[in-house]
């Protein structure tokens, strides 16, 4: 085969490939296409020098392990992990505004045609999967970047060289960012799940999902077999000359891209709402999951013109899908008792495939919402569920009941350790404080990221530990000796090791830390702070006017803290004393305009939003996690998120993070 030979049978190749891949219109048999590929591979092996940037070898995908090293400030070493390296954007990827009714549609239109006049709008089907950037330089595919926070992301490049329906060369020679969603077919998704299963291995959850964590294979070559498909839906940077966004996306899809199934040109509400309705109708038919609809103004020098907020394009927006339902039946109710003793009730239903996910369990929250619903077992109900909504029960069908249903009553005792439970109307509380879900529970929260910390005592270890008699408690943690693991399935020297000493690091802790770690209900992580920093060790006896007098804690939150120290006075002291945690002490700050006043940090900061709100504090601001009326400054960074929309409806100051540096 000479060199002039290769190159055309590539062209044949690609022409083939885009023809099965993305015009789903198959012109050679799966036989010709093998044969042809392997003469090409045949080439390629023989002359590695001549291997074309566009050759369909290239997108098979093969094993390449990307390897990063981060420091440790604690242990004070490097730690070397598999990771795929971070990758700039030229332009900003943004996140769209969600709108989901009619009237929040026209209040969308209205606010555009106030700033720029009358318009055309381009509506296209928004799909529910992964977002992508394709930079392509002098003709060829360069970088493959995941949207991440709009401004890093993650490099994938090798990954997106195995999706078939991404062209590796373009026709344009400029730089150009084209941006789009990979997806996997619902069909597709069926049979993937179904390989991991034959497999042993966990199905995928939905399509999204898989899609996600097909592109972020640190082994190419599984990607590949994965069958993701690329939707482009805009543009980063580009030099195109086209007025419209429909002409520059017609000139991308000509690139050998994929169309989407349906779009329209919209000019009034009436056109857009029945292209809205008329997706939602093909919901089913289209191969790609669909959460919504996409609406963009069609001129680009008015885009520019409307510009931006701090985190959404004010010309596009997404018409979001109503949620999901479906009819199920409710076979059983089973009671999930929390770290504080609180039972909550779970429907136990007959599985269902609600937008991708199968659902067997849906979410009570309590007996009073059982009671309100009228629910019985052997109901028929409507189950919802929107995007990553928690699957609930909107509506009982008792129309439908046939006399067998079973009246769902109000425990008197916990289902765990039988004991004698405490019923205050909307909660229902097991008060044995030596309950082994209550024990288990309380652990898990002890052990996890922002209380102790305990690096290595996950959930199915604390089970192990607890139904191994290895601890009774949290102060079981600090009598573990290295012969108590030894032996136990899974525990190796390595791992004890390793474990014992995440549990001795834990001593010498913050005070607010091991607070907010004990699981005081009502008191987290600000009210921790409060309280270690007003009261210290003496925390155990205080009394209720004290406590209230604290800025920020009310009477719910002081009654819980007493009621917990008053049933476990002994137990915080021996903990205390185990711990020595640090007690920080009382300085008042020097007068600043964030003395005494409430922030709520959102958004990415030039440094973690930790060291923020480590710098906050000191000034005596009280840093809190929600935006409130009693809110007096927000201060946000990049790509921010709904507590700047909160506060900004609230009539909240707003200030950037550099405007709060010069504040201060």
């Amino acid at each position: 085969m000479t060199s002039k030979q290769y190159q055309e049978k590539i062209k044949l190749l690609n022409k083939w490939a885009n023809a099965y891949y993305v015009d789903d219109n198959p012109i050679a048999t799966d036989e010709e296409y093998d044969k042809l590929y392997h003469e090409v591979l045949e080439y390629e092996t023989t002359n590695p020098s001549e291997v074309a940037e566009d050759s369909p070898t290239k997108q098979v995908g093969a094993k390449r392990v990307k390897i990063i090293s981060s420091f440790d400030i604690v242990s004070g070493n490097y730690v070397v992990r598999e990771a795929f390296s971070k990758a700039t954007h030229i332009k900003r990827m943004w996140s769209m505004e969600d709108v989901f009714t009619t009237v929040e549609v026209q209040e969308w239109l209205d606010r555009t045609v106030k700033n720029v006049g009358t318009s055309s709008y381009f509506c296209e089907p928004k799909f529910d999967g992964a977002s992508m950037n394709l930079l392509y330089e002098e003709g060829k595919l360069v970088r493959a970047i995941t949207r991440g926070d709009g401004v890093v992301g993650e490099e994938v490049t090798d990954n997106v060289h195995t999706i078939r329906s991404v062209p590796l060369s373009i026709d344009y020679m400029g730089q150009i960012e084209i941006r789009g969603e990979v997806v996997i077919r619902k069909d597709d998704f069926e049979i993937i799940n179904k390989e991991r299963l034959d497999e042993g291995e966990q199905p995928f959850a939905n399509p999204r999902n898989a899609a996600a964590g097909s592109l972020r294979q640190l082994d190419s070559s599984i990607t590949a077999k994965r069958r993701l498909v690329f939707y482009p839906w805009g543009l980063g940077e580009n030099s195109l000359t086209q007025t419209r966004l429909s002409e520059k996306m017609d000139f991308v899809y000509a690139q050998g891209f994929l169309n989407p199934p349906y779009s329209k040109a919209c000019n009034t509400i009436e056109e857009i709402e029945d292209f809205y309705h008329f997706l939602i109708s093909k919901r089913d038919e289209i191969l790609m999951m669909m959460d919504g609809m996409v609406i963009k103004v069609d001129e680009v020098s008015l885009q520019e013109d409307l510009g931006y907020t701090v985190k959404v394009p004010k010309w596009m927006c997404a018409y979001k899908f109503p949620a999901v339902e479906k009819v199920t039946k409710v076979n059983a109710i089973t009671i999930q008792v929390g770290r504080t003793g609180v039972l909550t009730p779970v429907a136990e239903v007959e599985p269902v495939d609600l937008d991708g996910a199968v659902i067997a369990r849906a979410t009570l929250h309590n007996f009073d919402e059982i009671e309100r619903k009228g629910l019985m077992i052997g109901d028929s109900v409507i189950l919802i569920r929107s995007g990553d909504v928690i699957p609930k029960i909107t509506k009982v069908l008792d129309d439908r009941r046939d006399g067998s249903e079973v009246a769902i009553v109000r425990p008197t005792e916990c289902p765990r350790c039988n004991s004698e439970v405490l019923d205050e109307g909307t909660l229902i509380k097991c008060q044995n404080l030596d309950c082994p879900d209550r024990v288990v529970n309380s652990i898990i929260h002890f052990a996890k990221k922002g209380c102790m910390n305990i690096d290595g005592l996950g959930s199915k270890i604390v089970e192990i530990l607890v139904n191994e008699g290895k601890i009774k408690d949290i102060l079981g943690l600090y009598h573990l000796k290295y012969e108590d693991l030894e032996g136990m399935e899974g525990f190796k020297e390595k791992r004890i090791n390793k474990l014992l000493d995440a549990i001795a690091d834990t001593k010498g802790v913050p005070l607010h830390r091991l607070i907010s770690a004990m699981g005081i209900e009502h008191i987290g992580e600000v009210a921790g702070k409060s309280l270690a920093l007003e009261f210290g060790l003496g925390i155990v006896d205080v009394t209720l006017e004290q406590v209230v007098a604290i800025d920020g804690i009310g009477e719910e939150m002081a009654n819980s803290l007493l009621e917990f120290m008053r049933v476990n006075h002994d137990f915080a002291l021996k903990l205390f004393n185990e711990v020595q945690p640090t007690v920080k002490e009382k300085i008042e700050a020097k007068e600043n305009p964030f003395k005494d006043k409430t922030v709520v940090l959102t958004g990415s900061m030039s440094v973690s939003r930790g060291m923020v709100k480590e710098m906050l504090e000191k000034l005596g601001a009280k840093v809190s996690g929600s935006v409130s009326k009693k809110t007096d400054y927000l201060i946000y960074g990049e790509d921010a998120g709904s507590k700047y929309d909160k506060a900004v409806k609230l009539g909240v100051e707003v200030l950037r993070e550099g405007e709060m540096r010069e504040l201060i």
